[in-house]
């Protein structure tokens, strides 16, 4: 993919809490105005809190406690300014961005909440003369969350907001950032930020570089989806609306399908209005793009992989395969009721195994080394990742071959964050009541990175689906959670 990037034409700071350490100053300070008034903080109040200016916080607060909000706003200014003159020390990261920008050429701005006394002790920590330009409270008619405070700064600046990157570390910051056409940095501080389209999170500006911020600019956002559809989503009533439904509702891009019964891929294409592969009885793609070649075998078997090569765009072009392996011997089987070890654990995932190599050997036929590659599919194993008493080798086979997993990107505990997929409607074994069904993690959206950077993945089950059989009714078309992953298409 060669393309010529849109140039990064500024990068616009937030200054409490994304440049110097300055929310827990702040919420220090609000913490102990409110408790002399005897209403406390929890942590239900941090949207009333974090990131907003003064005269918001003094207000919400004066409602709470029946205080005059001027004076309220009086007495925090004072004991957040003068936590500042004591306290405050940049971020980790922060003077050395700053550098770096500087050195390139790439002009700066600060945007705050903050008025501009504040933000003029705060400016004898970081340097005025880093900031071309700086926007306090006292500037504009509205502050954050309001766009106002990020527009005034690109028309100091005469830049487009959609070629500037803000750096924010509050909800409040992003929704202001954002609503002004701004790609989003978020640095959280004290209040946790979620990825999304066009919203980059990382954990502390040590991980940022001027050319971390140019790649940014210009991303396009492909969504991927991997689902099994459990015969078709013949076992739930009104199957097909409900699927549609998921697949608007996740706002998907793509949606890799296993057990389409033959003819769900064509029907779901047909019902969106999108493109569509179907490759024998078993494999499918659906897309909203144009799909720009049809790749491995169209008439593969019931087990096996397919893909299709999605335009998304005129400088970029995916491959996006499906897989499904066989689904016996389970291994989760054997480990939990069955009692085998590691090494007959993976002696048995021969088949599987073997399914793998050949999918990834048409992977390797259809790509060159510069083609993006996602690769989708219930895999019908644990993955090495999530399980590390057993080395499962598909996964790992998978690993080797230069594919990555999206979800364990986003989500590097597999404590924390199991993923499970299998299986939303087997609490209990099917064949013994009396046992509890293993959950795995065994449906995946792997890709080779190359322009492919993941913004975030996550399982999805809609409703709380009823266990088998009393399947009819649920929300969720399937036995599978699907997983969804967001990708940012690096130019």
């Amino acid at each position: 993919m060669t393309v010529t990037r849109p140039p990064l034409q500024a990068v616009l700071f937030d200054m409490d809490g994304t440049l110097v350490d300055t929310e827990r100053l702040w919420w220090d300070a609000v913490q102990h105005v409110a408790t002399d008034l005897g209403r406390p903080l929890t942590e239900a109040d941090r949207p009333e809190v974090l990131g907003r200016p003064v005269d918001h916080t003094a207000g919400w607060l004066g409602r709470h406690t029946a205080q005059p909000a001027p004076r309220l706003a009086e007495r925090l200014h004072e004991e957040f300014t003068d936590r500042v003159r004591t306290g405050i020390e940049p971020r980790p990261g922060a003077i050395a961005l700053l550098d770096a920008l500087a050195r390139e050429g790439v002009p700066t701005a600060l945007v705050t909440a903050s008025p501009r006394t504040v933000t003029d002790d705060v400016l004898t920590v970081l340097g005025a003369d880093r900031f071309r330009v700086c926007v306090t409270a006292d500037d504009t008619a509205r502050t954050k969350p309001a766009p106002d405070p990020y527009l005034a700064a690109c028309r100091a600046l005469d830049v487009d907001p959609a070629r500037c990157v803000a750096v924010e570390d509050t909800p409040t910051g992003v929704s202001s950032a954002e609503a002004a056409g701004c790609t989003v940095l978020a640095v959280p501080s004290l209040a946790p930020i979620e990825p999304a389209p066009g919203r980059t999170v990382v954990r502390s500006l040590e991980e940022v570089t001027p050319e971390r911020l140019r790649s940014l600019i210009g991303q396009h956002r492909l969504r991927v989806m991997s689902w099994n559809l459990w015969y078709g989503g013949t076992k739930v009533d009104d199957h097909r609306a409900k699927q549609l439904k998921v697949i608007l509702d996740t706002e998907a891009d793509v949606v890799a399908l296993q057990e389409t019964a033959g003819t769900s891929a064509a029907e779901l294409a047909d019902a969106l209005g999108w493109h569509h592969h179907q490759a024998g009885e078993n494999l499918g793609i659906v897309s909203r793009h144009p799909i720009a070649a049809r790749l491995g075998d169209p008439d593969v078997g019931f087990y096996g992989a397919a893909g299709a090569r999605i335009r998304v765009d005129d400088t970029h072009e995916v491959d996006v395969w499906t897989a499904h392996l066989h689904y016996t011997p389970y291994g989760p089987y054997e480990a939990a009721f069955d009692g085998l070890g590691p090494t007959e654990l993976i002696a048995h995932e021969a088949v599987r195994l073997e399914q793998m190599r050949e999918a990834l050997r048409r992977i390797a036929e259809s790509a060159d080394a510069a083609t993006p590659v996602i690769l989708t599919g219930d895999f019908n194993c644990p993955s090495h990742l999530d399980r590390p008493d057993v080395a499962w080798p598909v996964t790992r086979a998978a690993e080797e071959a230069g594919l990555r997993d999206s979800y364990r990107e986003a989500h590097p505990d597999p404590d924390s964050a199991p993923g499970h997929t299998w299986s939303p409607v087997h609490t209990w074994n099917e064949d013994d009541r009396a046992r509890r069904e293993p959950q795995d993690r065994i449906d995946y959206v792997l890709h080779n990175g190359l322009g492919l950077e993941v913004v975030d993945s996550r399982t999805v089950v809609t409703g709380t689906p009823r266990d088998w059989p009393d399947v009819a009714g649920n929300d969720w078309p399937s036995d599978h959670a699907a997983v969804l992953t967001t990708f940012a298409l690096r130019i």
